[in-house]
Order: structure tokens, then C-alpha cells, then sequence
């Protein structure tokens, strides 16, 4: 067991592996699951209008682009695997109908304080084609040139030189995120993806010499034949590289969900009891070298926009994880992309050949989603608190809310009570707190207040789970 006081985060291997469980990473509440057809483009084209009324909020755009040159096989991303370049055009056609047609649903008067590009593999675009759907984006919605914007892009630096990286922030994008996941070869033999240390490290060091605000680095603990030894090699990399935000995720092995994964090796997967010791080396390494633990996964530097955001109650959990700007609505452009608008959610057609349809077809490429009733709106915001503040203050819910918390979450406390038993959880004054211990488990503690969940177990044994496990 190792404390550290500076990110308020213990890990307790014996603790994490009793709470090791399936569940929601809550990027949305409801989650995805409860998304449903009887959503449609309709009503999101409604409450995209309604948005607009003053206060109308600023907004945040994701723009995903599914292509890939060849498959990393832990990945679960919705993705085209292709060669032929050419699959880019009718794509960018496509996405021009829906942004013209998203862009309409709201006002030109509020800003775009947020543009991010994931993939896939969004540098699968030229150059000239990331120019031009930057200008088509310009026509349609507000876009900001000044400092405060958050413009980033996901890069895969085997595709991107640093050259090339120079072109990308001319463009006006300000942040980037390398995937990295791990750099031991033999790591990368058994995962498809061969990604020389020097690519990744010229990559950063070129972005230090550019106006780039923030360097974010995605990692992978538990992937096949991964050791000890070998991730502390990675981990001592990176730390050295100094990025700003590293995010460590646990590889979740879904192979009846995720085709790809089928294309690894059993023998090649590492044991719980292993990955239980890789979180623990990744948490040690990264609180030891200065990082803070945000919460999910996510480490950043003490300066850095996620950790005030966390400090100020702007940090929010939303479908690229945690983010800063908790006040804009989010609208998602392209296959599979969810919005979240006021009250509701709205995922688009998942697959290229319905994403096209909806579109030729003169409407938006909306496919299913989820309107929030008075008791989703006040859950998500309780979820929301302990993901992203790690506490809750039981007035300020009520006058928010109209309820009295201990009353209408009386089943919810007491489901706690084996929490704070544990150290997970503590009552503080008529508030919550998320403890130390509690850290690496918050999704657990968040669960005891999803509706949406069975109190226990999170699925039955026999049924294949739908959620990753919490390591």
C-alpha cells in the first residue's frame, strides 16, 4: 500500500481487488445503455432550438473520423480499417450535409470554446482536407481564434512527422493527444501496433517548441504480455517526457464485443492478480513523479486546466473522458457521435452505410438517444459530483433539486454503509466525501446511485458484461 498525500489517492491492492466489478465508466448518465430508437432526429433538432434561449451556453464540438490504416487489436473504438485514402471523400461529403444541418440548429452568437478531433484516426485526413473541414466548421458554427479556445486532435505518431505537426497547429489546433499505450515491442508484436519510442518522443519535443498548450499521452495497463518491468520502462519514459496530462487506462478484454481483441492471444493475457500490480506501479510512478490524480484514469500535472477545473467545479465526465468546460453543450459530428444538449443525449447512426442513408435521405444522422426525466437530471447530477469534485454537498443538491436528500436517497445511504466501512466513503456533515481510499473505486461508490443498476452484483454471472471492470 502506498499513500500520497499531494493527490489525495491510496491504493490499496487488497480493497481495489474485492470492488474489482463491471460497471459504468459514466462518461453520460444515463449511460449509453439506456439510449433508445424512440429518440430521434426530431427531438434533438427540438431541443437543440431550446438550447438557444438565453443563457444559451457555449458550445463544444466533436468531430470523430473512424479511419484507420491497419487495427490495433485491444481497441474498442468505433473505426474503418482502410488503406484507400480515397474512403475519406464521400465521408467529408456526408459530415458537410451534417454540419450545415447541425449549424443551423444553433444560434451563430455562441462561441465554440471547445473543437476536439478523435478518431479512429483524424490525422488519417490530409492536411488539406483537415483545412477544409476546419473552414467548413467556420461557416457553420463560431469558431475562436483567441487564446482561451481548446482545440485538440488525437495523433497516432506514426502518422504524423514533426513537420507535419507544425502544419496541424497553423491550422489553429492548440492541444494534441499521442496514443501511445505502451513501448515494450513485445507488447506491440501482440497488439498490432509497432510504434518506434524516438516517433512518439520527436513528436513531443517538437510540441514544446510550438504555441501547443497542452500535451496529453494515452497509455494501456494490462495489456498482452505486459510485465511489470517492462511498463515501468514505459512509464519512466514518458514521465521523463514530461507531458501534461497522461491518461493510464485498463485494457478491458470484451472480445464478444469488440471483434478486433479476438485477434489476441489468450495465453498472451496477463492475470488479474498482474494487473492489479500494474495499476498500483502506475499510481505510484506518475503520484511519485509530480502528477495529480484526477480521477478515472486521468493524471495531470498540478498546473494543468483539468486539475482547476477540478478545483473550481468546472471538471466534467463526458464521452473523451474528463474535460474542463463543464457549461457548454456538447454536439457531435459525424458516425457513431453523441451529443449532449440540455437534458438530453443523442448518438448517431453507428455504422457508415446508415450514417450516409440518414443524411442523403435530408435529415440529421441521429439513430437513438435519451431525454432526462426530473430524476435523471438529479442523479446525474450526484454521479457527476463524486466523478468529478469526488464529494457532495446535500444542500446544494436539494436546492437544485427540491428534494431532501437523506429522504429520497435513504436505500442509497444505506447501501453506503459497507463503502465506509471500507474507507471508500465518509459522511461529512450532510455531504459525501470520497476518501483516499476511495479514489481508484469512485465509479463503485457512483453506482450505489445509478437507477438504471441492480444494487448487486452489477451483472449475472452467466451473462456476458456489457461494462468494463473497475481494473
Amino acid at each position: 500500500m502506498d499513500t500520497d498525500p499531494a493527490a489525495g489517492t491510496i491504493f490499496d491492492a487488497d480493497l481495489v481487488r474485492r470492488y474489482d466489478r463491471p460497471g459504468p465508466r459514466y462518461t453520460s448518465y444515463p449511460t449509453a445503455v439506456q439510449f433508445h430508437p424512440g429518440f430521434g432526429a426530431a427531438d434533438f433538432a427540438a431541443a437543440a432550438r431550446a438550447s438557444n434561449a438565453a443563457p444559451a451556453k457555449p458550445l463544444s464540438l466533436y468531430v470523430h473520423v473512424p479511419f484507420c490504416e491497419s487495427p490495433c487489436f485491444y481497441c474498442g473504438c468505433n473505426k474503418v480499417i482502410t488503406r484507400d485514402h480515397g474512403r475519406a471523400r464521400p465521408y467529408l461529403e456526408h459530415l458537410a450535409l451534417e454540419v450545415a444541418r447541425m449549424g443551423a440548429l444553433f444560434d451563430r452568437a455562441r462561441p465554440v470554446d471547445q473543437l476536439h478531433f478523435g478518431g479512429g484516426t483524424p490525422t488519417f485526413l490530409s492536411d488539406e482536407e483537415l483545412e477544409r473541414l476546419l473552414a467548413l466548421l467556420g461557416e457553420h458554427f463560431s469558431l475562436r481564434r483567441d487564446a482561451g479556445r481548446e482545440y485538440s486532435i488525437e495523433i497516432d505518431p506514426r502518422t504524423v512527422t514533426p513537420e507535419r505537426l507544425g502544419r496541424l497547429v497553423a491550422l489553429g489546433l492548440n492541444r494534441v493527444s499521442l496514443g501511445v499505450q505502451d513501448f515494450d515491442p513485445a507488447v506491440q508484436a501482440a497488439v498490432n501496433r509497432i510504434q518506434p519510442v524516438e516517433d512518439t518522443l520527436a513528436l513531443i519535443r517538437r510540441a514544446r517548441e510550438l504555441p501547443i498548450d497542452s500535451v496529453s499521452v494515452d497509455l494501456i495497463y494490462g495489456l498482452p504480455r505486459q510485465t511489470r518491468a517492462s511498463f515501468a520502462r514505459t512509464l519512466a519514459t514518458i514521465v521523463a517526457a514530461r507531458p501534461d496530462r497522461i491518461a493510464a487506462y485498463s485494457y478491458a478484454h470484451l472480445p464478444h464485443l469488440f471483434k478486433p481483441q479476438r485477434q489476441i492471444k489468450v495465453e498472451d493475457l496477463v492475470t488479474p492478480a498482474e494487473k492489479l500490480g500494474l495499476l498500483g506501479l502506475t499510481v505510484e510512478t506518475l503520484t511519485a513523479a509530480g502528477y495529480v490524480y484526477v480521477g478515472m484514469d486521468h493524471f495531470a500535472l498540478p498546473g494543468d486546466e483539468l486539475v482547476r477545473a477540478q478545483a473550481d467545479g468546472t471538471l466534467q465526465r463526458n464521452f473523451q473522458g474528463y474535460s474542463t468546460r463543464a457549461e457548454c453543450d456538447l454536439v457531435g459530428l459525424g458516425v457513431s457521435s453523441i451529443s449532449k444538449v440540455g437534458d438530453c443525449y443523442a448518438q448517431n447512426a453507428k455504422g457508415l452505410p446508415e450514417y450516409y442513408r440518414r443524411l442523403a435521405a435530408g435529415g440529421l444522422a441521429t439513430e437513438r438517444g435519451v431525454a432526462l426525466v426530473a430524476e435523471d437530471r438529479l442523479r446525474r447530477d450526484v454521479i457527476q459530483g463524486l466523478m468529478c469534485a469526488t464529494r457532495l454537498d446535500f444542500a446544494a443538491i436539494e436546492a437544485r433539486h427540491g428534494i431532501r436528500f437523506e429522504e429520497h436517497f435513504a436505500a442509497e445511504l444505506e447501501r453506503l454503509v459497507p463503502l465506509a466501512a471500507d474507507g471508500l466513503v465518509a459522511r461529512e456533515g450532510r455531504g459525501l466525501k470520497i476518501l483516499p481510499r476511495g479514489r481508484l473505486l469512485m465509479r463503485n461508490v457512483a453506482m450505489v446511485f445509478d437507477a438504471h443498476l441492480p444494487p448487486a452484483p452489477a451483472v449475472p454471472a452467466a451473462e456476458a458484461p456489457r461494462y468494463s471492470r473497475a481494473v
